[in-house]
C-alpha cells in the first residue's frame, strides 16, 4: 500500500504541476482536510478547488528530494516554486505529511518556509 500510495501522490501532484486542478482533486477524498501549519486549514474538496483557483492560478514547480511511505501516510520532502504577483519567483522549502484513505489523500499537513538565504 505505501508504494501504491506514493504512485497517487505523484500522478496527483503531476497533474498541479500541469495546471489540472481537477486531476489532482480526482486522488482527494470529497471530505479532505488541508493544514497549512501556522496559516489555515481547509476542509472538503470544495474549499480546497477554491484555494487552489488563486493560490495554483499560475502552476507551482515541484522538486521532491525524498517520498517517504509508511502505512496510511506518504511524507513528501522539497522545495516548491510559486509566482509572486508582480511577477518573478519565490522558492520554498516544504514538507508535506498526506494521509491517505481507501487509495486517495484524506488529509495534507503542510509546513512551508521561506529559506532564510531568500529572506
Amino acid at each position: 500500500m505505501p508504494d501504491s500510495n506514493k504512485t497517487i501522490l505523484q500522478k496527483a501532484n503531476g497533474a498541479i504541476t500541469a495546471g489540472d486542478h481537477e486531476g489532482f482533486l480526482m486522488h482527494c477524498t470529497d471530505d479532505t482536510e488541508w493544514t497549512f501549519v501556522g496559516e489555515q486549514t481547509l476542509r472538503g474538496k470544495a474549499a480546497v478547488r477554491q484555494w487552489m483557483a488563486t493560490a495554483y492560478k499560475t502552476p507551482p514547480v515541484f522538486q521532491v528530494r525524498h517520498l517517504i511511505a509508511e502505512a496510511d501516510f506518504v511524507t513528501a520532502l522539497g522545495t516548491i516554486t510559486l509566482p509572486e504577483e508582480g511577477g518573478g519567483t519565490t522558492d520554498f522549502e516544504y514538507c508535506d505529511v498526506w494521509r491517505f484513505r481507501a487509495g486517495k489523500m484524506a488529509a495534507l499537513t503542510a509546513f512551508v518556509i521561506k529559506p532564510l538565504a531568500a529572506v
